[in-house]
């Protein structure tokens, strides 16, 4: 296959780590360079991992989980996002938030951005043995849109304060609709 059209591939895939990254940045402007190197790493880690794991897994998997991924995004999306948005409105100044630091969260932000790689992933078993370069691919994309976002994020929140918290959590749980509605053929 065309390298470019790998490399398009992981940037599709990594939009919503770019996204993801940029409302997290908002919670904690002030480490937006670990939380790049984190999140960066977290991700695309996660996004290869998961395609790797749809190649491999062929269609048994995918069709187990097939009827709830796109509810299991949406509500990890919500749950964050919810948080961000209370935590934005009602958060004193001085509290340092480090919750997508911790490993839970980290994770669960992680598997909610690569859900999507687990069926490019088994799209690819039936069409290319290159699984290796489309993962490497995919990780080192979503690795830097994530530490994009992080650093993008971090220097917003920093310029427009808690209003930009606010709008971090309201971005993550539009992705997260975005993805139920997709997966629902409503858009």
């Amino acid at each position: 296959m065309d390298f470019a059209l790998i490399v398009l591939v992981g940037i599709s895939l990594a939009v919503d780590c770019f996204a993801v990254s940029l409302a997290a940045a908002a919670a904690s402007p002030t480490q937006r360079v670990t939380l790049a190197l984190v999140l960066g790493t977290a991700f695309g880690l996660f996004q290869a991992g998961m395609m790797l794991l749809g190649w491999l897994a062929g269609s048994a998997l995918v069709e187990q989980i097939s009827g709830i991924d796109h509810w299991l995004a949406f509500v990890i999306l919500l749950i964050i996002g919810g948080k961000m948005i209370y935590e934005g409105l009602t958060g004193g100044e001085e509290r340092e938030r480090r919750d997508c630091l911790l490993l839970p969260t980290l994770v669960l932000l992680a598997v909610a951005t690569s859900i999507d790689s687990l069926g490019v992933g088994l799209t690819l078993a039936f069409v290319t043995q290159d699984i290796l370069i489309f993962a490497s691919v995919a990780g080192i994309m979503a690795f830097l849109c994530a530490c994009a976002g992080a650093m993008l994020g971090g220097i917003l929140a920093t310029k427009y304060g808690k209003g930009f918290e606010v709008l971090g959590g309201i971005i993550l749980i539009g992705i997260g609709l975005r993805i139920l509605l997709e997966h629902l053929a409503v858009i």
